[in-house]
């Protein structure tokens, strides 16, 4: 009869398969035993005692048979009772706060933070250990609290925004219609008036007048229904170009030069050109308006890895430290007749096409704005 191949393991001669290492590696986990604290602490003292009777034993070999009997069950009792008591203790001293900390634990877990331990008191490490529980339980009930409190406050103010925002879009709605008839009728009294008579100066401010009205309310109608992104792939140079071209006639009346620097080749970007004009010329509108008497804007395009990056920086006033931090606020405003929504919306569009503004500004030096855009926008995921 031939013999297995000494190589091979005692289960692959018996006919079965020996086990992945992996599985070997797992198998002690799986088959260890939980041993009860007890017996953990227990058992080393027993040990000790054990080897102490066996010491015992040997010590008493020379006594007669009945003394050592008699010594040996006295031994041997004391050893139990050592033992018993130990673990007595043991279990009122550590299994009862163990035991009914892993209760509240378990309590606390299913969002029960009234829970506390009653051990606490004590004056050692348990009681340590029950205090340090009890605080953590209290600073996450306040947690909880404020929390909930802040919720409520958010959802409070979000309704009162969305009333706000209905009643402000139905307004502006209604005003543009007589607003248009208005403009229509100044329109045409302007052209019938003689080119000497003075009125003519009036009909222009009240014509100016008419269009700063339909520009605030257009941008109120804008915050309150804001219209998503309409993108295709489109050059950002020309955008841009053509927001730095329309500003420029706003700046005749003061000494501002604005320099526009292109990309060097065209700079493909997935954006809605009306919406990215009106965030530049809502850019270049406050530099000109920064800027007292003579002074200059920059207006940089630049590609970085995937991002498009606009720069518009000026010499104006600057902003002050103070007033940093709100610019983008809605209806947060320090110009006598601003209506605050400008950078607001401005902010928005650019979030909706998946970038980012940044602004930095020193008092009496300028300020510059930095408009990040990426190259192209990321499709949401569907819901699995």
């Amino acid at each position: 009869m031939p013999m297995p191949d000494a190589n091979l393991s005692l289960g692959e001669a018996g006919g079965q398969v020996a086990a992945p290492p992996d599985e070997e590696e797992k198998s002690p986990r799986r088959r260890s035993v939980r041993i009860s604290w007890e017996i953990k602490a227990v058992l080393p003292v027993l040990v000790v005692l054990l080897n102490g009777l066996v010491l015992f034993v040997l010590a008493t070999v020379s006594l007669e048979k009945t003394e050592r009997h008699a010594l040996l069950l006295v031994a041997s009792s004391g050893a139990v009772a050592i033992c018993a008591v130990m673990v007595v203790v043991l279990a009122f001293l550590i299994e009862r706060p163990m035991r009914e900390l892993q209760e509240k634990i378990e309590r606390v877990g299913g969002g029960e933070l009234d829970a506390e331990v009653k051990f606490a008191s004590r004056n050692d490490e348990i009681g340590d250990l029950g205090r340090n529980f009890n605080h953590m339980v209290r600073q996450l009930r306040e947690s909880r609290d404020e929390i909930q409190r802040l919720h409520q406050t958010q959802m409070s103010r979000a309704e009162h925004l969305a009333t706000m925002g209905e009643l402000a879009a139905g307004l502006a709605h209604e005003i543009r219609n007589p607003l248009a008839g208005i403009a229509g009728v100044v329109e045409i009294i302007g052209r019938d008036l003689p080119a000497s008579s003075p009125a003519r100066a009036v009909v222009k401010d009240v014509r100016q007048e008419v269009m700063q009205i339909n520009r605030i309310v257009s941008d109120l109608l804008e915050c309150a229904r804001p219209k998503p992104p309409e993108t295709r792939l489109y050059d950002l140079n020309a955008t841009v170009e053509h927001a730095v071209m329309f500003s420029r006639q706003q700046a005749l009346s003061k000494s501002i030069d604005i320099e526009f620097r292109h990309d060097a080749l065209p700079l493909e970007v997935e954006h809605d050109s009306n919406q990215v004009n009106q965030v530049l010329l809502n850019l270049l509108l406050n530099a000109i308006q920064s800027i007292d008497h003579s002074g200059k804007i920059t207006v940089t395009v630049q590609h970085q890895h995937a991002l498009a990056t606009i720069t518009v920086a000026d010499t104006g006033r600057g902003i002050a430290p103070e007033h940093l931090p709100h610019i983008f606020r809605p209806f947060y405003t320090t110009k006598g007749n601003g209506t605050g929504l400008g950078l607001s919306l401005a902010r928005r569009i650019v979030e909706e096409h998946g970038g980012r503004v940044e602004v930095s500004s020193r008092l009496g030096h300028g300020t510059t704005f930095n408009v990040f855009l990426p190259l192209r926008r990321t499709a949401p995921h569907a819901a699995d």
